[in-house]
């Protein structure tokens, strides 16, 4: 028979961290912390295939698994002495989720299960406490319902202000037996008018109840969006761990919390985390009241008056720190562990590789292979490189006047400017016309994902540093401030008052997660730099990589930048872009709207100063890397007058009549200008155009002894390469006597086209380099418009039909199966071909590592995404076992 439940803790511990697909993260880690000796309450976790059962089944319970849950709680009920649902002393668990990598916030959980009329009395008697008891019970009718019977949160939470405000008072903890009983009664009232049944009195059926809830969270909106935004598949499915409860709200002496054995914002080796006095764990990551520190340095840090756990429960905080040092030690990372204290004593309730930021991350890691703990490879390998965009992008200056409205906590490093929104549905929907936003909020929740995705930044009135807030933006790179509590925020009015002021949809503010600053209006920043940490595990990804890395650039300060970040050449440099500027597109409407070859050349001849002097600034700046210059690519009609006014300029400068150049305009226009009179058609038609384009390489060549790369777009076939290159050879050779220098220089095309893949073995012929262009390969292997293909990609990821938006990450099985086919043909006809990448997806570490499978020599991206192509490619060799990155 199938074994759908392994248990932990207790008598015997049947799991460890190795079977993480199986238990989840949070079963496994919860097993392995067991295997050590930890305290941890005994339990038992449902595989992660009970739940891939349970929806192929059509939400059924596997054969068999309901003997062995009940099994497994037999066998926690004999660990811990109690009887579930017992009238002396009850057995209570929690019901909660586990995947196999953390989703922190996206699922559901359950506590105190196992309480109704009956056992809630028999847990006042044996704890001698009514307030606890009622407590307890209060906030299991609010969870389940919540989370099994669909009821809104909301409501619950309405009923305990009313209460308070009746009483006068402002905290829960003011609230007495009496009140919480109260509550109770009120809340199962509120069940029965939202549901229509009575609220559930029978234990095993509220289990049941909630290890279906659990399992159905995998597949709720926020759970999925996660998903999606963070790979996982769906088909991995939730493991469900069924613990004994502990309380950490039982009085003084108990409490609950959340630490991070390392910093995760800055990566400091010191604790950090946060607790809370008389309370349970929901209560910390909810932000509904706010956490004293663990340490006495951060609490003064913080300028926080309320007692640090280090001083307020030391024999408890020194147990931690010893659970602390054991977990990093045993798993050589960073550690998120949740913790509840009852009575004095410390029960552990997780561990997880914690949640980091990028700077973190990477400090953490480098501190690691300093320490010992591990190797520099093993280093690389921790990073994900999407997490380095992070690093990648402007910071607040600091010498700039800030108008500060308000502080809260830094949460989430970096800096973010954008207008005020109050709801995520209005986060996401700016976003979408491209509009920067700030997420404000007074608390978020796990629906709030696809706004917190959507926004710069994210900023909140209530919550601490481990709130649900905070560690969701911190997973997603997002700048955030939480518990800015001198910001009062309403949502309905879509109105925030900070500093005496009023901030609507109308405003701008910028927030500084790394120092928990809230500015009015838009604040100046500065670039970053790759140094420190960041260079040295950068330089251990440069030694073990193969792929070299080259950047997309065509500005001086795109390639200073591109350097910076450590291009290895620029792999394409879009000679198109170069003719916008206002003193060239004049010129290069007159020379489109020319009659003949010879207006085309007069135009032409404007443009060649210019354009010599931009190949000039770049082959200086690369100073002898290499460059590949791509001729002119893009439909004509980019370039047109679009006004009169344009109109009549360029008829001015041309010295023709305008009624002619508008009647020249419009036969010029086409139906489909993407697969029209582009790229080499171009050149064949109208050959001075790259005669132009050549002789001004060659000319700035000869005078900074650059060995340029020129390549030609749009190839289909191997004669439109040969007839072109002959222009290209002529006059570099023409050149080269002007000049009395040698010219070394290469010629190649771009693979773009299906055809050209095809005939690769024809093409290479006349090529000495291949750079694959997968931006256009992409639209023209699935005949979609990139431009226009947001109105259904979506719906073609939810559906299955696609896994991935195909051009933000390659197609492997269709456009990847055009460029395996097209290098292997290519190398085969000329060996000594160079290929690589120049498309968007040069800087997608998906993309990055099937480049290294087939033998590409390099792949080419914008700027930014240098230092992340060079860590996949790294990563894509390490994983190959090629290796090269350990220190001597």
């Amino acid at each position: 028979m199938t074994r759908w439940v392994y248990a932990f803790g207790g008598a015997k511990t049947d799991g460890g961290a190795e079977m993480n697909a199986l238990l989840g993260g949070k079963g496994a880690n919860l097993a392995e912390m067991a295997r050590l000796g930890l305290p941890v309450p005994p339990g038992f976790t449902l595989t992660t295939e009970v739940c891939t059962r349970f929806y192929a089944d059509g939400e059924r319970y596997p054969d068999g698994l309901e003997e062995q849950v009940e099994a497994a709680l037999a066998e926690i009920e004999a660990a811990v002495g109690k009887r579930f649902g017992g009238e002396a002393d009850p057995l209570l668990v929690s019901v909660r989720s586990g995947a196999r990598v953390s989703m922190p916030g996206m699922m559901d959980t359950v506590l105190n299960l196992g309480l109704n009329d009956r056992t809630v009395e028999a847990l006042a008697a044996s704890s001698g406490d009514r307030r606890f008891a009622f407590d307890s019970y209060r906030r299991f009718v609010q969870m389940f319902a919540d989370v099994a019977l669909g009821v809104d949160r909301g409501l619950f939470e309405e009923e305990i202000e009313i209460l308070k405000d009746e009483k006068g008072v402002d905290a829960d903890a003011d609230l007495d037996a009496g009140d919480w009983s109260g509550l109770v009664a009120r809340f199962k009232e509120i069940v029965l008018e939202e549901t229509g049944a009575a609220f559930p009195q029978e234990p095993r059926a509220q289990l049941w109840e909630a290890i279906g809830a659990v399992m159905r969270s995998w597949q709720t909106p926020r759970a999925q969006t996660y998903r999606r935004l963070h790979g996982i598949p769906e088909e991995w499915g939730t493991g469900v761990n069924v613990q004994a409860m502990v309380f950490g709200n039982m009085g003084e002496d108990c409490a609950t919390g959340v630490a991070f054995t390392r910093n995760p914002s800055t990566g400091e080796n010191a604790l950090y985390g946060e607790y809370l006095v008389n309370a349970q764990g929901e209560d910390v990551v909810a932000g509904i009241r706010t956490p004293q520190s663990l340490t006495v340095a951060d609490a003064e840090a913080r300028g926080s008056a309320l007692p640090a756990m280090e001083r307020a429960m030391p024999e408890a905080f020194a147990r931690l720190m010893e659970m602390r040092d054991r977990l990093e030690r045993h798993f050589h990372d960073m550690q998120d562990i949740e913790f509840t204290i009852e009575t004095g004593r410390l029960w552990m309730l997780q561990t997880r590789s914690g949640k980091r930021t990028a700077q973190a991350a990477l400090q953490i890691a480098v501190d690691l292979v300093d320490e010992g703990a591990i190797g520099p490879d093993e280093a690389v390998m921790r990073i994900e490189p999407e997490a380095l965009e992070q690093l990648l992008h402007p910071t607040l200056d600091p010498d700039a006047d800030r108008d500060v409205i308000a502080r809260g906590l830094p949460a989430s490093p970096g800096a973010a400017s954008g207008r005020i929104v109050f709801t995520a549905d209005a986060a996401e929907q700016a976003a979408a016309n491209g509009e920067a936003v700030i997420l404000v909020r007074s608390e978020t929740s796990p629906e709030d994902i696809h706004g917190m995705h959507a926004a710069r930044g994210i900023l909140t009135s209530r919550g601490g540093m481990t709130s649900h807030a905070a560690v969701v933006a911190r997973g997603m790179g997002r700048a955030c401030v939480s518990g800015a509590g001198a910001v009062r925020i309403d949502v309905e009015s879509e109105v925030m008052l900070a500093d005496g002021r009023t901030f609507t949809t109308e405003d701008r503010i910028t927030i500084d997660g790394s120092t928990g600053e809230v500015m009015a209006g838009e604040i100046a920043t500065i670039q970053p730099e790759v140094t420190g940490g960041f260079a040295r595990l950068m330089g251990w990804a440069d030694g073990a990589r193969r792929l070299r890395v080259r950047a997309n650039a065509e500005t001086p300060r795109d390639a200073r930048t591109a350097r910076g970040f450590g291009a290895e050449g620029i792999g394409l440099c879009r000679t198109e872009h170069m003719f916008f500027d206002t003193d060239r597109i004049l010129a290069m409407r007159e020379m489109i709207l020319a009659d003949d070859e010879a207006g085309r050349r007069a135009a032409l001849a404007k443009l060649l100063p210019m354009q010599r002097q931009d190949f000039i600034e770049l082959f200086r700046i690369m100073d002898g890397l290499p460059v590949t210059i791509r001729l002119l690519d893009p439909p004509l009609h980019e370039f047109l007058p679009r006004t009169e006014e344009e109109t009549a300029e360029v008829a001015e400068a041309a010295g023709v009549d305008a009624v002619k150049l508008r009647r020249r305009a419009l036969r010029l226009e086409e139906a489909n200008p993407m697969l029209g009179h582009r790229g080499c058609r171009l050149g064949i038609t109208w050959p001075e155009i790259y005669e132009m384009q050549a002789r001004a390489i060659f000319e700035a060549a000869a005078e900074t002894g650059a060995e340029p790369e020129v390549m030609v777009p749009l190839v289909a076939a191997g004669s439109e390469l040969e007839r072109i290159g002959a222009v290209i050879d002529r006059t570099a050779a023409m050149v080269a006597e002007e000049t009395g220098r040698a010219l070394a220089y290469s010629t190649g095309t771009m693979i773009e086209l299906p055809r050209a893949a095809l005939r690769a073995a024809e093409i290479a012929a006349a090529a000495e380099f291949f750079s694959f262009g997968t931006n256009d390969l992409t639209q023209t292997a699935f005949g979609i418009s990139r431009d226009d293909a947001g109105s259904f990609l979506g719906a073609y990821r939810d559906s299955g039909i696609l896994a991935n938006d195909p051009f933000e990450t390659l197609d492997i099985e269709g456009v990847g199966e055009l460029v395996r086919l097209a290098a292997e043909r290519g190398r085969a006809a000329r060996p000594d071909l160079k290929l690589g990448i120049c498309g968007e997806h040069g800087g997608d570490p998906a993309s990055v590592a099937f480049c290294h499978e087939i033998g590409l020599d390099y792949v080419s991206c914008s700027p930014y995404r240098v230092p992340i192509a060079r860590l996949a490619a790294a990563q894509a060799a390490l994983a190959a076992g090629e290796g090269g990155g350990e220190e001597g």
